[in-house]
């Protein structure tokens, strides 16, 4: 089970350092207009485009970074979905799935600006420079909120997701710096080829590894089996199949974010918290052990995934390592 942090992490404006100190204020970048972002970006993309067989041009229209008329539409129902001018987007993005770590991260950041749209909810602060979008649960939305957050240009993206665990030593508060996952979900292979591994971005979970580290937490890296399959723990044959891939967890989002994110140009990582462990006995998760896990637990999540995203903001250093 995860430790508590040395020094728990403190609901301040801003997150604390493990020295203790307060992040240094980093000058915000300019702010643009939804009409501003779409002529920068489209100059860009012109500059930036080269002459492409008819094939590869195909691929590349279909993605955000390279499709005017899909990036104006995406910039549009970012903005609808979420409530958010774009311009109140930061550089950092936490995913979640839970309003109640949208709530939290209001309450830990006061100058938050909170919205809720016709499908997400999103807060956003300036002082940390990082903004958390609650956008459900499965593989749909996750491709989904991937291709939107594309069109702002992330530096980071990192998911606060639970998990089931599945290795036999796990247990309910654990937290999993998952490597990669395998893609059984539906949507993916809209986005990459079947063979494509669904990986996170390894600087970013390396930052998240540093954060945990300094605090004296102890942390599980492995393979998650993502799934559209909700209740999984009761087919023998799907249970056979996670034995045999030696997957520590299972979720319904991390391959499907790994494998959109890197289709669309968009640095994501995930930190995990075990919920339940079903493969055990009396381990699946109920409305009553669920709640046990948000009183124990989700804050801890939350403020970890607040001060990894604040020390990228921080530290300023290229998240991507290569350009295609």
């Amino acid at each position: 089970m995860a430790k508590a942090p040395k020094q728990k992490l403190a609901a301040k404006t801003k997150p604390l350092k493990k020295s203790g100190s307060k992040l240094k204020k980093v000058a915000l970048p300019p702010v643009e207009s939804s009409e501003d972002l779409i002529r920068r970006l489209t100059k860009k993309t012109k500059k930036s485009s080269i002459k492409l067989t008819p094939h590869l041009q195909e691929i590349r229209d279909k993605r955000v970074y390279a499709n005017v008329a899909k990036r104006r539409i995406a910039i549009d129902m970012l903005e609808r979905y979420t409530g958010h001018d774009i311009k109140d987007f930061q550089p950092q993005i936490i995913l979640t799935n839970f309003h109640y770590y949208y709530d939290r991260f209001q309450k830990l950041l006061p100058d938050c600006k909170g919205t809720k749209g016709s499908a997400f909810a999103a807060a956003s602060s300036a002082s940390a420079k990082v903004t958390i979008i609650e956008f459900g649960i499965g593989s749909a939305m996750a491709v989904l909120i991937m291709e939107l957050v594309a069109v702002i240009e992330p530096k980071a993206v990192l998911f606060l997701g639970m998990t089931g665990g599945t290795h036999s030593s796990l247990k309910v508060g654990d937290f999993i710096l998952p490597i990669g996952a395998i893609r059984a979900d539906s949507v993916s292979t809209y986005f990459m080829p079947i063979q494509v591994p669904a990986l996170p971005t390894f600087k970013i979970q390396k930052f998240a590894s540093q954060v945990l580290v300094e605090h004296g937490m102890d942390y599980r890296t492995g393979v998650i089996h993502t799934t559209d399959l909700r209740f999984w723990e009761f087919d023998e044959s799907f249970k056979r199949t996670l034995y045999e891939e030696r997957v520590i967890g299972v979720d319904m989002e991390c391959a499907a974010l790994f494998t959109a994110g890197f289709a669309s140009k968009v640095s994501v990582g995930a930190l995990l918290l075990v919920s339940d462990t079903p493969l055990k006995r009396g381990g699946i998760k109920t409305k009553k052990s669920a709640s046990k896990v948000f009183r124990s637990y989700a804050d801890l999540h939350i403020e970890l995934g607040i001060e990894i995203m604040a020390d990228i903001a921080e530290r300023g250093d290229t998240i991507r390592q290569y350009k295609w």
